[in-house]
Order: C-alpha cells, then sequence, then structure tokens
C-alpha cells in the first residue's frame, strides 16, 4: 500500500518505519526541513530500541522516504495518517490546530478517494472535525478514521509489530477493507482488530491511558499508607498481582508516571467530561495523587541531611521511564527543581536523556559519563528511572565513591535485606527505612 504519515515525531516516525517494514510505500511529511534534512541523511532523532535498525533497512531499499512537501505526499498515497502533536492547552484540553490545519489543506490537495487516519490522541468529536475540514476545499470523496495508537515508550516498535489489539473507528465500509488489509500482516498471530465507531475509538484511547495511570496512582497511594503502618509495599503488590481481575501490570509503586501519554490524556479526559457536565472525580484524584508523587522521596532527603545547601546529590536517570529519551513530564525534573531551589548540587548520568535535559538545565546541574562518574564526592544517591544498567552496581564502588553511603530509590531496585547487608542506609518507596 501506498500511504503518507504527517508528522515525524514519535508516533509518526514509528508508525512509518513499521508499515515500511511491512512492505509498504511510506512517504513521511515534516515542515521542519533540517529535521527532514536528517532523516534523510539517516539520523534518527529519538531513541527507541529497535527503531534504528529498521529506519536504515527500510531507507536503504527504498520504502521510507521523507519530504517537507504536503502536496507530493497525498499526491504518491492511498491512505494519509495524521500523526501530528496535540500538546495540551492550560485547562487540560487538546489543542488541534495542527490537525484541522493540515486537514484544510488536505481538502485541496485530494485528487481521488483518500482515506484520512487520525493517528494522534484526540478528544472525542475529532473525526467529525477533521472531516468538516476537509469537506470546505474537497471535490473528491473520502473517509475519516480514527486508529489510535498504544505504543509503549521504549517498547513501541514490538508494540507496533505485534499488537495485543488494533482499534479502528470507522463507519464506512471501504475505509474498513482498507484499514483491515493494512492490518492484517500485524496480526497474523490471531491477536483481534476491533472496528467501532470513530467516537467509541476515540475513547478508547483514553480510557485506557486513564485507567492504567490510575492503577499507578492508586499503588502509589498504597505504598504512601504501608509507609504509615510498617507495612511492605512489595509484598502488597505480590499478593493482589496475583488477583487475575487485578493483574501484575502497572502495580509498582515510585516517583509517580510521566511522559506524553498519561499525563495529557487524563488532563484532556478531564477537560473532556467537564465540557459535556461531568466531573470525573476519580481522574481528579489521579492526578492530585500523582502531582504530590512525584516529588515524595524529596522530604526524606531533606530529613536526612536538614540543611541541603551545598550538598551534593548524584542522580541515577532522568528520562521518565527506562528505555526513552523522553523528559516530559519526568518525575527527575520535579526533583531536581526543588532540590536546585533548596541549595543542593546535582550530578546527573542518564543512558540517553542528558542531551534533552541539558537543553533544559544548561550548566545547572553536572552530567558524567557513566553512572559511576556522577558519584564521586556526591553525599548521597538518588535513582529517578528504573534503567537496567542501575539495577545490579557495583555496590562496593558506589559506597567507595560517596561521601556517605545513603541511598534515596524513588523506584526500588534493590532489596531490603542486601542494602542492610550492604551497610547503606536506604530510603525506598512504601518500605521500611533502613537507617
Amino acid at each position: 500500500m501506498k500511504i503518507a504519515v504527517i508528522g515525524t515525531g514519535y508516533v509518526g516516525l514509528v508508525s512509518g518505519t513499521c508499515f515500511a517494514e511491512t512492505g509498504n510505500q511510506v512517504i513521511c511529511v515534516d515542515i521542519n526541513e533540517a529535521k527532514v534534512e536528517k532523516l534523510k541523511n539517516g539520523e534518527v532523532p529519538i531513541y527507541e530500541p529497535q527503531l534504528e535498525t529498521l529506519f536504515e533497512r527500510n531507507v536503504r531499499q527504498e520504502r521510507l522516504k521523507f519530504t517537507t512537501s504536503l502536496e507530493e505526499a497525498v499526491d504518491q498515497s492511498d491512505i494519509v495518517f495524521l500523526a501530528l502533536p496535540t500538546p495540551p492547552g492550560e485547562d487540560g484540553s487538546a489543542d488541534l490546530s495542527y490537525i484541522l490545519g493540515v486537514a484544510e489543506q488536505l481538502g485541496g490537495l485530494m485528487k481521488e478517494y483518500k482515506v484520512i487516519v487520525d493517528k494522534s490522541t484526540v478528544p472525542v468529536g475529532t473525526a467529525e472535525k477533521v472531516t468538516a475540514a476537509i469537506k470546505q476545499n474537497s471535490r473528491v470523496e473520502f473517509d475519516v478514521v480514527s486508529n489510535p495508537e498504544f505504543l509503549r515508550e521504549g517498547f513501541a516498535v514490538e508494540d507496533f509489530l505485534k499488537p495485543d489489539r488494533v482499534v479502528i473507528g470507522t463507519s464506512s465500509s471501504r475505509a474498513k477493507k482498507v484499514m483491515e488489509d493494512l492490518y492484517k500482516p500485524f496480526v497474523r498471530q490471531g491477536n483481534p482488530i476491533f472496528f467501532m465507531d470513530e467516537k467509541s475509538a476515540e475513547l478508547t484511547k483514553y480510557a485506557a491511558n486513564s485507567f492504567l495511570a490510575t492503577k499507578i496512582s492508586f499503588m502509589n497511594e498504597i505504598a504512601n499508607i504501608c509507609e504509615k503502618l510498617d507495612a511492605n509495599v512489595d509484598s502488597v503488590r505480590i499478593g493482589i498481582g496475583s488477583d487475575t481481575r487485578i493483574g501484575k501490570r502497572f502495580l509498582f509503586p515510585g516517583i509517580g508516571y510521566g511522559g506524553s501519554c498519561f499525563p495529557k490524556d487524563v488532563q484532556a479526559l478531564v477537560k473532556s467530561s467537564k465540557e459535556v457536565g461531568y466531573d470525573f472525580k476519580i481522574l481528579n484524584a489521579v492526578e492530585e495523587v500523582n502531582a504530590k508523587q512525584k516529588t515524595i522521596i524529596v522530604p526524606k532527603i531533606k530529613n536526612y541531611f536538614g540543611n541541603l545547601k551545598g550538598k551534593k546529590i548524584a542522580v541515577w536517570g532522568l528520562a521518565f521511564k527506562a528505555d526513552t529519551d523522553d523528559i516530559r513530564e519526568a518525575p527527575a525534573r520535579y526533583i531536581i527543581d526543588e532540590l536546585l531551589e533548596l541549595g543542593a548540587e546535582i550530578s546527573a548520568f542518564d543512558p540517553e536523556a542528558m542531551p534533552n535535559i541539558k537543553e533544559i538545565y544548561g550548566d545547572s546541574i553536572q552530567f558524567g559519563k557513566n553512572s559511576y562518574d556522577v558519584l564521586k564526592n556526591a553525599d548521597a544517591l538518588l535513582v529517578a528511572t528504573e534503567w537496567g544498567v542501575f539495577r545490579n552496581p557495583d555496590f562496593q564502588k558506589v559506597g567507595e565513591l560517596l561521601n556517605e553511603k545513603v541511598i534515596f530509590d524513588g523506584r526500588n531496585l534493590y532489596e531490603l535485606e542486601k542494602m542492610t547487608e550492604l551497610g547503606f542506609r536506604y530510603y525506598s518507596v512504601g518500605r521500611e527505612e533502613i537507617k
């Protein structure tokens, strides 16, 4: 099939590359000329496991191309995916200006039937708005389809190539056939393609992410009460996770969720609910819990040191989660901001996210070339992201490099018994403090 992907951000680039991997001819469009030039030269602007390998192969075999010309992409394609940003406004609503702006242009560029696919996460009713925007200038038939993505950063390529399910919202039998043929190679093992109306598909994405965010915030609340009751959240997590009605995933407590999806989608669903006169109390609470959870480790650091002025804190992890360079709404940023305000010095290391953090903090914090480099003369270690490289460090070396053998673990990476045996003062989330 011939596919255009409008937008080369995280979703657009992963989608375009994976569609090309199954033999489709894909042309990706972006208005950023410098970015397009880098893509043409084989530079992948984001870190995502497996993406670079697939990208290089499909560019080399000429199935994946890039352009700044929307007209060129539309002329060469039968299916047009809109993978454009929908940033949240101050009130939590999704900004549809990028999508609707492109939709208006599409109407004047299409010369024959096209399937236009909303791949971006969008509020309920967006398909209707896109349809209306295209119709302003269109003289040909077209269908607008909602096809939300369910990609986990760090596993996006795997999720796209082998999806648990594909959700497609359309009321058109013609568009349904096109989309079914497009996704058949991705569900050969029998995973389902769910067809539904456009509004239900749009709401499905928000509902899924909001529910997962709710599980995380609920477990963080359980962790906080465990500390008050001298219970161990690890035991509680195992106890409830074995219940098949609950499941084991998204029950790990820590310093809150971040990234581009959960915060934005929860806010957008809350806003959409308000617009129809519904007070979504659970999601309001989820947001409140998560906001507090991001910096819940800071009082523990303050209680330990008293005055933080001049104290050097080594930070392991800056991305909002492991296996990505995404720092959007990363808890590490909120923690660093508070520590800097309290007079602490920060030395930080992350396997992939340091260039993005440098753009924000500049020389306000120091960066190390590896995880041990940042420990030199540091008064404590703070673990903020659960990268694999941090899970089994040389603790003897860690203890020797730190001024004090003290660790504040926001991701509960280490076993309490081991920390006790090694003589560390160890503070985690929802578990006993080792003093």
